[in-house]
């Protein structure tokens, strides 16, 4: 059931571009995303290392980019080990790919208004 749980919050995750950004939003979870970005996944107590956090609010910061589909908990024997999924960041760079070009279309539509 938790399970199922996860995975659908995962999903709207990668649907809801607000979940992505708010999971980023925090200096914390950032530095984690950026840690698990070298590739290897990494357990709670490897992620805590070096921090002034507790395993506890590491893990809170990971339940969070977990909810976003930003990285994903996977159990090896008695720890869970975390690793990045890129997808929700490509949703993410999609959508400010468009608004990005929605931005560049009214500002040459004003640059005509201005012109003329």
């Amino acid at each position: 059931m938790a399970d199922r749980r996860t995975a659908q919050r995962r999903a709207a995750g990668r649907k809801n571009p607000a979940l992505v950004f708010a999971a980023l939003g925090d200096a914390t979870r950032l530095s984690l995303v950026a840690k698990l970005c070298q590739g290897q996944p990494r357990s709670i107590s490897q992620l805590t290392e070096r921090s002034r956090l507790t395993r506890q609010a590491i893990t809170k910061h990971l339940r969070v980019l977990e909810s976003a589909g930003i990285v994903r908990g996977v159990r090896a024997g008695r720890e869970s080990r975390f690793e990045f999924d890129p997808q929700p960041i490509e949703g993410i760079r999609q959508y400010l790919d468009f608004v990005s070009e929605q931005w560049d279309q009214a500002l040459s539509r004003l640059k005509l208004f201005v012109e003329n």
